[in-house]
Parts: C-alpha cells; sequence; structure tokens
C-alpha cells in the first residue's frame, strides 16, 4: 500500500525528565538520565574513596571564603543542551549556585568537573560523558583522576572548541585546578593508595 500511514515505533521503557527526577528524589541508590534512559551507578573502590578524600582534604580548607565551593558526588548536575543528569564525583560551582527547580537538588553550570576513574567507567568518562559535558557553556576545566594507577588528565578550555590536555603521570608532579587556582601535588592526591 502506497498510501499507508506508519505510526512512529513508540518507544518502550521511555522515562520521561517528570518521572525520573521523581524516581529519583525517592531512591536510595544514584540513577543517571540521558535522553530518555536511566542507568543504575554502581559503587565505588577503596581507592575511589581515598582519593576522593585526598582530594577533599587538600581543595576544601583553601576554598572556605572563596567565590567558588567543591561538591561531591552526591550533587546532581542536569545539562539542558543535552539533557543528561548525572552524579561527577566532583563539580566546581563558582558564585551563587544555579538549581533547576524548587527542589533546589540539580544544579547547571558548574565550572569544572572531577571525575575518579573506575576500570568500568574510564572509557565511558573519556569519551561519551566528556563529549556531553563540553556542551556546558560554563565548564572551563575537566579534570580525570586514575583510581588504579598514578595517573591525572587535565584538560582546560582554551576557547570555543578548544581543549588543551596535559597528562601528568609522575608521583613527583603536581597540577592546579585552574578554576580555583589550587595547586595539588599527585604524592597528596595517591597518599595511602596501594596498586
Amino acid at each position: 500500500m502506497e498510501n499507508e500511514v506508519k505510526e512512529p515505533v513508540p518507544k518502550y521503557n521511555y522515562v520521561s525528565v517528570a518521572d525520573y527526577l521523581s524516581m529519583e528524589r525517592s531512591s536510595l541508590e544514584k540513577h543517571e538520565y540521558y535522553r530518555g534512559e536511566v542507568f543504575a551507578m554502581s559503587g565505588a573502590s577503596w581507592n575511589h574513596n581515598v582519593i576522593a578524600r585526598n582530594l577533599n582534604t587538600i581543595v576544601l580548607p583553601v576554598l572556605k571564603g572563596k567565590p567558588c565551593s567543591m561538591y561531591g558526588s552526591d550533587l546532581r548536575i542536569h545539562i539542558p543542551e543535552n539533557i543528561l543528569y548525572t552524579y561527577p564525583d566532583f563539580s566546581i560551582i563558582c558564585g551563587t549556585p544555579e538549581t533547576t527547580d524548587e527542589e533546589k537538588d540539580t544544579i547547571v553550570k558548574p565550572a569544572a568537573i572531577i571525575e575518579i576513574l573506575s576500570p568500568t567507567t574510564k572509557s565511558y568518562d573519556r569519551g561519551d560523558k566528556f563529549n556531553l559535558y563540553r556542551q556546558i557553556p560554563t565548564l572551563q576545566e575537566y579534570i580525570l583522576i586514575d583510581s588504579e594507577a598514578v595517573s591525572v588528565e587535565h584538560f582546560v578550555k582554551q576557547n570555543v572548541n578548544e581543549w588543551k590536555l596535559t597528562e601528568i603521570k609522575d608521583i613527583s608532579k603536581s597540577f592546579t585546578i585552574t578554576t580555583v587556582d589550587i595547586p595539588v601535588t599527585l604524592q597528596e592526591l595517591y597518599i595511602d593508595i596501594k596498586f
């Protein structure tokens, strides 16, 4: 039949943003949301938690009283440009945090994002997730910290479509979180870590 009208195929298991947020706000576990799909987030390893503790110890005291703050993985980020809702390991927000609704549990416009890599997420964090993060207009810095080896990948935005990567793999070296001008030595970052 030439004139047969074909209906779009319904997308089963599609979850609306409203349903996702309602479910997420009553859930004991965290889930990432992207274009109608919901993905459970797994727990973190011992090394991941030690690195997170070390980074908090280095950064938080320096930020007291400053216009930028660092938040942990319980703060949900929304990227309106691509509909992603996710929980980065760390977000740095400068100025007054802008939230998406009256619940004030989802923010937009981070200045920097830090992810601690695990064997199961490192490809996603380096690839597709970084592509999604780069659509955040305010994002100036993206830092990947490996939990299985001494390695930091530090991306700094140069202009609209250009990011500069610096890799640090020597425990005696350091890098600076440029958004807040805080130097971090790998020795401090990886203290108490055994590979």
